[in-house]
């Protein structure tokens, strides 16, 4: 069996990191719309994969059908008005708050795999549902006593966790036909194209930004995209899919974390107290979901 240069738990470490910097990144580049900061997320990131994917696996073009690139298609729209509403979502709300209610995507995801794929759930999952769910109502209820603009980015929020769980839906079967990076380029290319017709239409100006601005595009291309989701994308060659989804429900911790110490927010009580049923409910979620397995090293590349 294949040894893992690195410890794929530690990779895990460094993801969950890494992807609690975005809404961080996000804030911080407060003179740009949000869809002009995911527009250049996701571009940039394309430019970097692009001499990878169009020199080692351009053959895998040839392998994608018509109603793979519809669904590439599909989920590239969704991928890029959920990167819209949940970086708009921080405009209103808290990081605490966002975080949190975009990390209830994997509930979103179940929902969804019932509805389409008819999986069953079981008394566990819908308790645990139940609980994170009560956890995200005391979250917006004490942002709706703080204003209504913060109860309007809690509902942003949520529905860009809606929104990413189709993206994932729509494109999890395209995804076993490719590799990784390869349909990662697809997708992302789909979605940046998408964002650079809905800031034409939207009247976005594409330049004109502060010169740190470019450097937090490019870090968002690079921290939470690349050593965020791809490390964890890694580690699934090793770990199960609960234990990895168990690391990024540690995301709104890390975030919350950085936005006290760099944007100086604080944490109100209805965020801790929700915060931390919703957590201790996706915890829940994922164990009463996670298919019973040994975890054993891959050999595959």
């Amino acid at each position: 069996m294949r040894i893992p240069p690195f410890n794929p738990h530690f990779a895990v470490v460094i993801g969950v990191v890494a992807v609690s910097t975005s809404a961080i990144l996000v804030k911080l580049a407060d003179e740009a719309p949000a869809a002009i900061i995911a527009n250049y997320r996701l571009l940039l990131a394309v430019m970097i994969m692009a001499p990878y994917v169009l020199l080692k696996n351009r053959h895998e073009f040839q392998l994608i059908q018509k109603k793979d690139w519809i669904l590439s298609a599909l989920a590239g729209l969704f991928l890029a008005f959920h990167f819209i509403v949940w970086f708009e979502s921080l405009n209103y709300t808290s990081v605490a708050s966002s975080v949190v209610l975009v990390t209830l995507q994997p509930i979103f995801a179940f929902l969804g795999t019932y509805l389409f794929f008819q999986e069953r759930f079981s008394y566990g999952a819908i308790i645990s549902m139940v609980i994170a769910l009560l956890g995200s109502v005391i979250i917006s209820w004490g942002d709706f006593q703080i204003s209504g603009l913060a109860l309007f980015g809690d509902m942003l929020a949520l529905l860009g966790a809606i929104l990413v769980t189709a993206y994932f839906l729509m494109g999890q079967q395209v995804r076993k036909r490719l590799s990784l990076m390869t349909y990662t380029f697809v997708v992302y290319g789909i979605s940046s194209l998408t964002l650079v017709l809905y800031n034409l239409i939207g009247g976005n100006a594409f330049f004109g930004y502060p010169a740190d601005h470019w450097l937090v595009f490019l870090a968002l291309a690079i921290f939470p995209t690349f050593f965020g989701h791809t490390l964890f994308n890694w580690a699934l060659k090793w770990l199960s899919t609960a234990t990895i989804s168990m690391g990024t429900v540690f995301e709104p911790v890390g975030a919350s974390i950085l936005a006290y110490f760099i944007l100086g927010e604080t944490i109100t009580w209805s965020q801790w107290l929700g915060g931390t049923i919703v957590l201790f409910g996706l915890f829940l979620f994922i164990m009463s979901t996670a298919k019973k397995r040994k975890v054993t090293i891959s050999e595959r590349n």
